[in-house]
């Protein structure tokens, strides 16, 4: 950011018909860079999140549900021979 000039000084030195710049964006190439990079690790960390949920939500509650399915199937299954 060391491009930037006093824009007061600027406009002072002008006289009766100022100079009107319009703000714009004066990034680096290395700003730029290291913005790609966070977006990047951003992206990443967002596609990890989105596997662990799958992980979590989808093969552990599923996994889950057939062992307990299971279970109380068994248990129905060993009282109704014992009796």
């Amino acid at each position: 950011m060391t491009d930037l000039k006093d824009l007061s000084n600027l406009i002072a030195k002008q006289g009766k018909n100022p100079l009107i710049l319009s703000s714009l964006n004066f990034q680096s190439q290395e700003d730029a860079a290291l913005e790609r990079k966070l977006r990047e690790l951003k992206s990443k960390q967002e596609l990890r999140k989105d596997w662990i949920l799958f992980l979590v939500r989808d093969i552990v509650v599923f996994s889950a549900a057939v062992v307990f399915i299971l279970g109380v199937s068994g248990y129905s299954l060993f009282t109704s021979i014992h009796r």
